[in-house]
This record gives structure tokens, C-alpha cells and sequence, in this order.
């Protein structure tokens, strides 16, 4: 091999490992996503930051996948003197896409929430239960689909609020999905909701808004750089770093009606901004620009 391509979720390789590469002159790419920090990871936190903060030092140069991910860099891993760039995570725009318009969707809005769903996840779906009766019992035609892996713990309490709210035959639970099946889990809703807490950049997203789905999400970590005020309402929460911090239900339940108004123009603001951000074409095209440059420099 000739380029070291590191990733900050596999931070396996040591420090000597990097002083190796640095000795026979191999470049070293680093592709940051998110840190470790109290809200979230339970365990030794910081150990985890000085592990992670190895390759993200000694690389020549850094990918960051949103500007929160080289904010959460720079606060919990240091300043570094090295090189890097912002490149948004991409998907194939061939695959990811839009379901063809047959004179629109129905009057019925379906919901949709994605991705893996441990036990400290369970409020992004007790959230989206609670915020679709609420919005059924006030007039709105909703369903609400939640697709991927979901822990035994959050599926057990999932059911247990179904049955305190009586909306069991408005909520379907559709499983753990492969890629190639994704595309089809986002085609089968209208809306996407996303209120992980400080999420650095997440596929769920990128991948709803190519399909042409706006999205409802917190107002924190990178997902508003990828909605970018166009594609989405999104609902306000402070960036606190010690507790998670969930949009209200309230909250939720005015951007279900607030979206159902706008959903067409909406989703097509989220397919061009996918088009604009996350081609993957252009996302190989800028690695392979600066593999190229590295080599030729060394």
C-alpha cells in the first residue's frame, strides 16, 4: 500500500504504527466523524478521546464529515497543525431516489424513523410515538413507520406506550433493512424524523433527503448543516455535551401539521441538496484529488 486511510470509529492502529508510516514517507488520510463525550458513552470517555486522537494527529490530512465534526474534533481532541476539509458523507444518487410522482402520495402522511435504535436511543422513538397521537387525536392523518435494528429493551417499551396510547395500528415495526433494501424503506414514507441528540453526520439522513423526504430534526450537531433550513423544520434544543437534550413533544407534533402543509416543495429541496452535497461521485472524485497530492508531494 501507498496512502494509510484511517477512520476515527476504528481507531485500532498505534501510535507506532503511525511513526512507521511517517519513516517510510506513506501519507496518512483520516476521516473524522464523531468523539466520545458524557451525554452519550457511558464509559471512560476521555480514554476513548486520547485513543481516537492518535491517527487524527498524526494524519496529513483530515476529511471531517460535517463542520460539527471538526468543531467536536478541536474541543475534545485538540488543535492539530495538519491539513483537512469538510466532506459531507455521500450515497449513489442512482440508487437513493426519489419514488416516481404518481399524482402524489395521498392525503395520508406516513413518518418515518430510521437506523439503529440501542436502549439509550428509546426517546427518539418514544418521542415520535407520543408526537403522532397527539397529532392523529388533533385531525392529522399520520402513520409512523420505524425501520432498523431496535434493542429488546427500547421494542419492549415501544409496545408497553402503543398500548397506554392505543395507537398500536398506527405504528409499524419493520426490522433491520440491508442497503439495497433501504432505498424502498424511505419510498414508503413522506417524512423523516431525526432527533438523535448531536448526531455528527448521519447516513439515515443523507440517504432520506436523496429519496426526496424532508426532514423534522433537532436542531443540534451536524444534521442541520445537511437540512440546511430548506429541506426540513427543525426544532430547537440547547448543545449541552453532559445530557441529551430531546425536542419537546409539542414541538414535534407543530412540525408534523407545519410539514404536511409543505411536503412537496420540501422534498424536492431535499433531492437537490442531496444532488449538490452528497454525490458520491464527488465525494471519490475529492479523495482521489488528494491521494494524488500526498503521493506527488512525498
Amino acid at each position: 500500500f501507498n496512502v494509510v486511510y484511517s477512520l476515527s470509529n476504528a481507531p485500532y492502529l498505534p501510535s507506532m504504527s503511525f511513526a512507521v508510516f511517517r519513516k517510510l514517507g506513506i501519507p496518512v488520510v483520516h476521516n473524522q466523524n464523531g468523539v466520545f463525550y458524557k451525554s452519550w458513552f457511558g464509559g471512560d470517555w476521555l480514554a476513548e478521546n486520547r485513543r481516537m486522537a492518535v491517527a487524527y494527529h498524526a494524519a496529513d490530512w483530515v476529511f471531517y464529515q460535517s463542520e460539527f465534526c471538526q468543531k467536536s474534533a478541536e474541543k475534545y481532541l485538540g488543535s492539530r497543525s495538519g491539513e483537512g476539509k469538510i466532506l459531507y458523507n455521500a450515497v449513489d444518487l442512482e440508487h437513493f431516489s426519489p419514488k416516481a410522482m404518481d399524482g402524489g402520495r395521498g392525503r395520508r402522511i406516513i413518518f418515518l424513523v430510521a437506523g439503529k435504535i440501542d436502549t439509550h436511543l428509546y426517546y427518539r422513538i418514544e418521542t415520535a410515538i407520543t408526537a403522532l397521537a397527539q397529532a392523529y387525536t388533533a385531525g392529522l392523518d399520520c402513520e409512523l413507520i420505524i425501520s432498523g435494528w431496535v434493542s429488546s429493551e427500547a421494542l419492549k417499551r415501544a409496545y408497553a406506550l402503543l398500548d397506554v396510547l392505543n395507537i398500536g395500528d398506527k405504528v409499524c415495526f419493520t426490522g433491520s433493512y440491508t442497503q439495497a433494501e433501504a432505498p424502498d424503506i424511505y419510498r414508503r414514507a413522506n417524512v423523516l424524523i431525526m432527533t438523535k441528540h448531536l448526531d455528527p453526520c448521519p447516513n439515515t439522513v443523507i440517504e432520506a433527503m436523496a429519496c426526496g423526504l424532508p426532514i423534522i430534526y433537532s436542531e443540534s450537531g451536524g444534521v442541520p448543516e445537511l437540512v440546511g433550513g430548506v429541506a426540513g423544520l427543525g426544532l430547537r434544543v440547547d448543545e449541552d455535551w453532559d445530557e441529551i437534550q430531546v425536542p419537546s413533544v409539542e414541538s414535534v407534533v407543530q412540525a408534523m401539521f407545519n410539514i404536511a402543509k409543505d411536503l412537496h416543495p420540501l422534498g424536492e429541496a431535499s433531492r437537490e441538496r442531496a444532488e449538490k452535497l452528497f454525490d458520491l461521485k464527488n465525494w471519490i472524485k475529492e479523495h482521489s484529488l488528494v491521494f494524488k497530492r500526498l503521493l506527488q508531494s512525498k
